[in-house]
Parts: structure tokens; sequence; C-alpha cells
């Protein structure tokens, strides 16, 4: 009998099945790998597990007498390898959001409407681009030895045939490609100076890349979405696919390349030859209901949730729910896009870089500042266009009769040493500096000389994130967090109050050591590293008076004169 073998490199593991021509399924099998997340936001896993992974399903099903095999998988993730072919560093995965500077270089350097024009698509983290000039920038060891760019299926097609090829689907994804006339773009390769060599040569799907040791050909394949499109007859102009998962992806064939001017949508390669496709994703679908769930009904099952929402009409009495839990990527484009209701009323946040419609998306009804985070690692230029592009939002605000004001200023990380990442001229266009001790340093057992460092560094007004591993693996309290709120006391600086509506118990405990120390200022933020964030006012508040924080110590409720006046005073000495 003839058989045909499709093996999915997912992230969460490895799929493999055996079909015969009639599409009837003759077997199955899986195997998982791990995920790691070293920091907040990252997300990579070795590409080792991948391999290993492929051949236990491959060898299950058995190989050696199938007509062909056929790859496809996760899209975006970046797997760096040396002249030896040798991986030099975890893969990066899709889902890792450590790339935001990267991606404003990217739009910058390209221009964002050549871009979308030449890559169908604006520049996202997810995106493999951007990982690269992160290399450059975090780990210029390792990008110096990069002789290879790898997709992690395309990375299990090196171990299984000792050919470096990508599809044209998958390669759509690099934010490397010229979509409309699939090939390499030599013109985004130029703008971000990255060498043509470093990738792979690009097929069709159905186009053989190569053949196993036993003589299997190995089809080129496609990414999950487009792979998964021809699945469902997703083949051609007309029908459109609907997928829900965790994400949710409307995925239509397109008679020809067309690239939405605003990038509200993806324009890829479809898997088909000679075809093109449009793909909507929402980063919450029926995860929106997995945290509904775990908010407000733990341990009841899906089933009775749904049986529930049935006995209500259509528009819930005019509760407006919008599924904004982990950002967004299309239409907003927007990985700190968040929604909550507050006083009745429901606030949108669309943050990342000071999107499109920023000014249209907040509602704020008091006068009280908060301050915008921005990413580390900037330098003067970068730092300066930022604190223009923030006034020229409040100058929108003010013509708009709006109170509501957003603060130039930074999280910067602060050495061990008491020396801080950014160079003092750099800081001079802010109003406000966050400091953290630096999270790419090896974290200790005990952490209080770091956040005594971050609060004795002149240009620092508030402690940013004093909560770092007093959960999850790490058993116990990780700093003398007595002496470092007595120190902020001493120094007249700020305390931030971590509003992850997860840590909030934490939060509490951590806030009531900071008033018996005698700190009076406080801040509320999260872990997000580029957002305003107004959906943790709430939360923040909450924490305050459980915490015995009067309203008016906490920096967000007051107006931005008066943070910046407040700054002012304390580089003259404690308030």
């Amino acid at each position: 009998m003839t058989r045909l073998v499709g093996l999915d490199v997912g992230t969460t593991g490895v799929k493999a099945i055996a079909i015969d021509p009639d599409g009837e399924v003759l077997a199955r099998a899986e195997r998982e790998y791990p995920l790691s997340t070293p920091l907040p936001g990252w997300a990579e896993q070795d590409p080792e597990h991948w391999w290993r992974a492929s051949e236990a399903a491959l060898g299950e099903l058995g190989t050696d007498d199938v007509a062909g095999i056929g790859l496809t998988g996760q899209m975006h993730g970046l797997v760096a390898l040396d002249a030896q072919e040798r991986v030099l560093r975890p893969a990066i995965l899709w889902n890792d959001q450590r790339t935001g500077a990267e991606c404003a270089e990217i739009e910058e350097r390209v221009g964002l409407e050549r871009l979308i024009a030449l890559t169908g698509n604006r520049a996202l983290t997810g995106f493999t681009a951007p990982k690269l000039l992160w290399l450059r920038r975090h780990e210029p060891d390792v990008y110096a030895r990069i002789a290879h760019v790898l997709l992690p299926k395309d990375y299990v097609r090196l171990r299984l045939t000792g050919r470096r090829a990508i599809d044209v689907a998958d390669a759509s994804g690099t934010l490397l490609f010229d979509v409309a006339h699939r090939r390499w773009s030599e013109e985004v390769l130029d703008a971000l100076d990255l060498p043509a060599g470093w990738l792979p040569s690009v097929l069709e799907s159905p186009d053989v890349s190569g053949a196993t040791a036993a003589g299997v050909p190995v089809a080129a394949g496609a990414g999950d979405q487009a792979a998964a499109a021809l699945g469902v007859g997703v083949d051609g102009p007309g029908p459109v696919s609907v997928v829900l998962g965790t994400s949710g992806v409307v995925f239509a064939a397109l008679p020809a390349f067309a690239a939405d001017a605003e990038a509200r949508v993806h324009a890829f390669c479809h898997a088909v030859p000679g075809a093109w496709h449009a793909m909507g994703v929402m980063l919450s679908a029926a995860g929106s209901l997995r945290w509904f769930r775990d908010a407000c009904a733990p341990g009841v099952p899906y089933e009775a949730l749904l049986a529930e929402a049935e006995r209500w009409p259509p528009g819930a009495e005019g509760l407006t729910f919008l599924p904004y839990l982990a950002g967004e990527r299309t239409p907003h484009a927007d990985l700190q896009v968040h929604s909550t209701a507050s006083d009745g009323r429901l606030e949108i946040e669309q943050v990342a870089a000071l999107a499109r419609d920023l000014g249209r998306s907040f509602i704020a009804s008091t006068d009280h500042s908060k301050s915008l985070t921005i990413a580390n690692g900037m330098d003067e230029e970068r730092l300066a266009a930022h604190a223009r592009r923030i006034d020229a939002l409040n100058e929108t605000f003010a013509a708009a009769g709006d109170g509501f004001r957003v603060l130039r200023s930074i999280e910067m990380d602060v050495f061990p040493d008491g020396s801080p990442d950014m160079p003092p001229e750099a800081l001079a266009p802010l109003d406000l500096v966050l400091g953290a001790f630096h999270s790419k340093l090896r974290v200790r057992e005990d952490e209080t000389e770091r956040y005594l460092a971050a609060l004795r560094e002149p240009s620092v007004h508030v402690l940013a994130h004093p909560k770092a591993r007093m959960y999850g693996r790490r058993a116990g309290l990780s700093a003398d967090w007595s002496r470092v709120f007595a120190e902020a006391a001493r120094l007249g600086k700020a305390v931030e109050l971590d509003a992850t509506p997860a840590r909030q118990d934490l939060s509490v405990e951590l806030a009531r050591v900071a008033v018996a120390e005698g700190a009076r200022w406080f801040s509320i933020g999260s872990d997000a590293h580029v957002a305003v964030e107004l959906e943790f006012l709430p939360f923040g508040l909450a924490i305050a008076a459980l915490a015995g924080v009067p309203r008016e110590r906490i920096l967000n409720y007051r107006t931005a004169d008066e943070v910046r006046t407040w700054a002012g005073e304390l580089k003259a000495g404690p308030i």
C-alpha cells in the first residue's frame, strides 16, 4: 500500500501522520518537548529536541517504504547555525516578544510603507528578521558566528536530508521575503545589513527539497497555517477558513498578491504554487474562554460554561468584552493592547511604539498622569524621538480637552556596581526614570544589593519591579525588602506596585512592608515593558488600599505637572 507521511514540528511537540492516497489515516505518532521562558516575554527551544522528537515519531510510523514526506510546523522561529551547521543558541520562537525595539528599527530603516509593499506585513515581534537584529545588538558574539539561518521545520529538514531549504509560505513570515515576486528581498536585506548568503534556497511547497538516507523524497512543505488551509480545502479564492484555538486565524486565498496598505492583515505566499493568501490572527480567541474560566469559575468544565452562556440573549444586556488578553496581532498589530472595565466604561490601550490610533484609543475621565515605559537599550537619538512623539500625543489630548497625559519615561537597568546602562545625556528629554537591577545578568540568591544599586543611581526616581523571584520556581524572599524600602524612604524615591492581577497577594505583602519602612511615594505598573496600561490602575488601587497607601501618594493619580515637579525636587534632595 502506498503511504504518505506528514510531519508537523509544533510549539509543544511533533505530530506525525501516515495516510493513503485517498486521505485515510493509517497511523499517528506524537512526541512532546519543553518550552523555555528564561525571561518574561521570551520563548525558546532547543532545536535538538525537535529532531529527536521527529526521529522518534517517524520511527514509530516507519518511513522506509513511504512514497514521500511532507513538512509543516511553527512559523517565524530563528535557528542560527555556524559554518558547520551547528546550532549556536536556543531557537527564538514565534511567540517571543523581546524584539519591540528591533521592529521599530526595521520600520525606520526600510520605511513602513515600503516594508508593507515588499513583504506584505509590518514588523512584528514574532517575525524572524527582528530576532536577527536582536542578536546583533545583544549577543554580538553569537551573531558574528552565524553562517546559516533556518526556521524550525527547515532545521528538521536539514537533519533529514542534509539540505538547507525553505518553502515560499514559511519564507513569507520572515520579513525578509519579497512576497509578490516569491524570492528573498535584496532591498530589505540591504536596508537591514543582513547577508543574503545566510538564507536557504526557496522552493514552492510541492517541490522535492531532498531525500532521506533511505531515499524517501521530502517535500518543501509549508508553514502551519498555509498547510492547514490546504487541509480544509482553501486552495483558491472563495472558501475561507476560521480556526479557533488559543489564538484565532481567519484565512483566505487571494487571486494575486495584495498587501493591505495598513497591514491590518498579513499577506503571504500560499502553499499553492503561484498563489497568495491573506490571514488575520487574533491572539486570544478560545484562550479568552480559558481566561474567563480560570478567573471566574476555576475547575468548571467548559461545557457547563457554554451551557450557561446559551441561557443569555445575544448582547448579554450590553456587557462588552474585548479579547485583548495578550495584546493583538491583527488588525491592531500591537502586542500591548489590552482591555478592561473601569467605572462602567471600557478602556482600550494601544501603545507599542504609540500605535496609529492611540489618541482615539485612550478613554480617560480624570486628570491623572501615567508614565510610558519604553524598551531598554535605546540610544540618545531614539529616546529623543520617543519624547517628541509623546509630546505630540499629549498635544492631541489637550486639543480634545482630555486631562490625561503620558509622561516621557523609561525603565532603565542598573548594573550591580551602580552604573546605569543609559548615558546621562540620553535621559535628559525624559520626565521620569524607573530603575531596576540589570535583567541580563544571572540572578543571585540575594538581590538586595542590586535593588539598592538601582535606588542609589541619581537619575532614578522609581524602583521598578520590587517583586522578582518571590514566586514560581524560587521559594522565599529574594531580597531584604525592609532594608530596600527603608532606603527608598530615606532617599524619597517611589516604589512600583506590581498590579499584574495574578500577583496581587505578593504586591500587597510588599506594599505593606514598604509602608512600614516609611516609603511615601508609589507608582502602579506591571510586567509589560512597553505599556501605558491604564487597565491596571484599578488593580493597583486595590493593592494600595489594602496596604494603607493613600491615593494622593500614587504618582499615577497626580497630574503630569505635579509628577514633573516631584521628580525635579527629588534631584535636589529627599522629599
